[in-house]
């Protein structure tokens, strides 16, 4: 049936009218920064400020003070998640809170809405790391005696404390990524016949690339996806408890003829990741990666850094840069000092590690106790978690707000865009998946800097006290 044209012109008048209104109303949306800021005197602690800072047409000329230019045009690596390693020492303590304290707890860590800080990625050890209460694997027998058909294996110690959290968190956020990493095999498979040092026999090179596929599946029966194994906690430090020697040669070994094989042929799609060490051995990952047959396998490489510098990682995707890059761990001792950790974290990890290609940045435990319990005998004694728990009394520590700066807001399958760098002013920038674009930026001069952002013809101006964390989203 045919409009009267008063009627059809009304209708257009509408909508035009409609357009333009959510024409501005879109425009409106972007008119501002969001500005999160954490000081290293602790005076600001990851607070929204407020006014929001007010973005303006950009002039031609450039500002006369240093200027930060986002180019969305320049895309770099997509970003997997932000987060800490889910000791089973976390667990435990996770675990002993009362379930309303803790719900509330993980709901503020890993929600994504609110002031929730929205983790992103765990880390999980794979038989018990040094922050266990208890050094144990899931396979442990009596001494002399050998498993090779794995008919002993058993996820039990994780049943107690570990899985029961990790489900409360999926529940919270069911698509947050998990990588598992050992620290030894069982000992009977090693040349030691000790949890501490020693290496892989050989001869259990086959039923140790089993156990990895009994551990994805014994965790995929519970509900738990694992998308990414390292083969080794830190292969070339052998004195931490439990731990491994393990050679680039080794590793390189294990992965072409035992593990590869055998997670292809079990149908297992979880990435496999090499080295998973520090910054100073980027030679370690290259070597493995060299081998086409090792190579096959490899999704990518892990980092530490408390040797080498963030740059190493850089030199490893430049090597091969079909390969992807994770940062996986670092430490924040109960001994230093906050007005260092978080300039230093934020500048050298949170920013460092993406600018070098990681799609992950990963702090060095969830939770300790007031004393940095537990720990096994000869474990961490000085590892201080992102929040100490004291039964239900919750302290949020250094790595909490170093972490929340990049993963509230950074969500997975962000992407990493150009952004210049002024001197004294290092600086990371993404584009999220809802479209935002989120630029960190540490001031490491020692005085107070005021700098100006940049973006496809807007403007925002900023002051950030000496050696503050400033997060900011339009």
């Amino acid at each position: 049936m045919l409009r009267s044209s008063s009627a059809f012109s009304l209708t257009l008048l509408l909508g035009l009218a409609l357009g333009t209104s959510c024409q501005r109303l879109a425009q409106s949306s972007s008119t501002t920064a969001a500005f999160w800021l954490t000081n290293p005197d602790k005076s600001v602690l990851f607070q929204r400020q407020t006014p929001a800072l007010p973005l303006e047409d950009a002039p031609a000329a450039t500002p006369a003070g240093p200027t930060i230019d986002i180019d969305e045009k320049q895309t770099f690596q997509s970003i997997d998640g932000f987060g800490y390693c889910l000791t089973g020492g976390s667990a435990q303590l996770l675990h002993a809170m009362t379930p309303a304290a803790r719900k509330a707890l993980l709901q503020e860590m890993f929600g994504t809405e609110g002031n929730n800080i929205g983790v992103s990625y765990l880390r999980l050890s794979i038989g018990a790391s040094d922050l266990d209460a208890q050094v144990f694997s899931y396979d442990d027998l009596p001494a002399g005696q050998t498993d090779p058909t794995l008919s002993k294996f058993s996820l039990a110690p994780d049943q107690q404390h570990l899985i029961p959290v990790l489900k409360e968190i999926l529940a919270i956020n069911p698509s947050i990524k998990l990588m598992g990493s050992p620290w030894s095999p069982p000992t009977w498979m090693k040349t030691n016949n000790n949890s501490k040092g020693g290496s892989l026999k050989p001869e259990f090179y086959d039923a140790y690339a089993r156990y990895f596929v009994k551990y994805i599946q014994g965790m995929k029966a519970e509900g738990i996806r694992i998308d990414a194994i390292t083969i080794q906690n830190e292969p070339l430090h052998p004195g931490n408890n439990p731990s491994l020697l393990m050679l680039a040669e080794q590793q390189a070994e294990f992965i072409k003829k035992h593990l590869g094989p055998t997670f292809r042929a079990a149908k297992i799609d979880t990435k496999i990741i090499v080295y998973d060490h520090n910054a100073d051995r980027p030679d370690y990952p290259i070597t493995i990666l060299n081998d086409p047959e090792a190579k096959q396998y490899v999704d990518g490489s892990a980092f530490h850094l408390y040797g080498g510098p963030i740059e190493a990682l850089t030199k490893v995707h430049e090597a091969h840069p079909d390969k992807s890059l994770y940062f996986t761990e670092q430490w924040v001792g109960s001994n230093s000092k906050f007005e260092e950790n978080l300039p230093w974290h934020v500048r050298t990890l949170i920013i460092g590690a993406p600018r070098n290609w990681a799609r992950t940045v990963l702090e060095w435990n969830l939770a300790a106790d007031p004393q940095q319990n537990p720990h096994t005998p000869g474990g961490c004694t000085e590892c201080r978690g992102a929040i100490t728990l004291d039964g239900d009394k919750v302290t949020r520590e250094d790595a909490y707000y170093i972490i929340a700066h990049a993963s509230k807001f950074v969500r997975p399958g962000s992407v990493r865009i150009a952004s210049t760098l002024p001197e004294k002013l290092p600086n990371v920038a993404f584009k999220a998946p809802n479209g935002d674009k989120v630029l960190i930026v540490q001031n490491d001069s020692p005085a107070a800097q005021s700098f100006t952002v940049r973006y496809n013809g807007r403007q925002f101006t900023s002051t950030l006290n000496a050696g503050a964390a400033g997060t900011y989203v339009w």
